[in-house]
């Protein structure tokens, strides 16, 4: 097997735990999602901390977390922590039609960012993409009556973490360590809050050792989500970028099967132009940058 052929492989896995997580999430809807998101944090951290012991980086993290990284460090951190909450809100209030049409808005998010950030060129087929999304936008929101919020922001927080990511001259498993540890003591205080009754509204306990699933769901959501990160940095290592994003297109895909499937959302009239409107933009543009890549054996 080549090492293309295992990067590949990994990316797959990456887009099947993304893209199924819709089902774990929704397990865990009787938790808070400000809580699952502290645990998230949490458990993530302590995984990635023991990956870095092994590889013997842990050092590593103070590097990120010094200036000149630490600014952008801790924007990377508040961009993934408000996509991973909002994330969680959306699959416990079933909207998760939603949170899949953002994920599959963001590729063209984050090439609209490179232009206007890092003045990237785009050609033809990326211009007619990018528009083809801003149009489906504005037919969703005007079809709906409502502009589709949980979507863009979405897709803007994951397309502004991305290129916050791209100028960060860090490991990616560094990087992400550095991020949760920044988020850390926010999680660990709100946890603190929570199962110590400081929450004036909260009038349970917390989700913790209430009983024995849910404590194994909250524990199991940091190799939830770190294992796909791990694994997203070793197909990068060994794919093209192209590639990487056709494959990539599988994570909102199952996000929307489980949604129209499994939970029962309502997929109206406007939700099928605006997704086929997106469909056709990420062709588009994929083919295109798909062409214009070079295979590697």
């Amino acid at each position: 097997m080549t090492d293309r052929t295992k990067g590949i492989l990994a990316m797959i896995a990456v887009c099947v735990i993304w893209g199924t997580s819709p089902i774990f999430y929704h397990l865990l809807r009787h938790v808070p999602p400000a809580e699952v998101l502290a645990h998230r944090t949490l458990w993530s951290l302590l995984l990635f901390g023991l990956v870095m012991v092994l590889q013997g980086q842990f050092a590593g993290i103070s590097l990120a977390l010094r200036p000149p990284h630490l600014a952008r460090v801790i924007v990377a951190a508040v961009m993934i922590s408000i996509n991973w909450g909002l994330f969680i809100w959306s699959v416990q209030n079933g909207h998760v039609v939603e949170s899949s049409l953002g994920y599959y808005m963001f590729p063209l998010v984050a090439v609209a960012g490179g232009v206007v950030i890092f003045h990237e060129q785009l050609g033809p087929a990326g211009q007619l993409a990018v528009a083809l999304a801003t149009a489906a936008v504005v037919v969703l929101t005007w079809g709906l009556g409502a502009t589709p919020w949980i979507s863009l922001i979405l897709a803007f927080t994951f397309g502004l973490y991305g290129l916050v990511k791209k100028a960060l001259p860090l490991g990616p498993v560094q990087s992400v360590t550095a991020e949760v540890a920044i988020l850390a003591p926010l999680a660990i205080g709100w946890l603190a809050a929570v199962h110590l009754g400081l929450l004036p509204h909260r009038t349970r306990p917390g989700a913790f050792w209430s009983d024995l699933p849910t404590t194994v769901l909250l524990i199991l959501s940091g190799p939830i989500t770190a294992i796909p990160l791990m694994l997203f940095a070793r197909a990068a290592r060994s794919v093209d970028m192209a590639t990487v994003g056709l494959i990539g297109y599988l994570n909102p895909t199952l996000q929307f099967l489980c949604a129209v499937v499994l939970f029962g959302e309502a997929f109206t009239r406007w939700h099928g132009i605006a997704f086929a409107m997106i469909w056709t933009a990420l062709a588009i543009y994929t083919l295109s940058a798909y062409a214009a890549t070079p295979r590697r054996a």
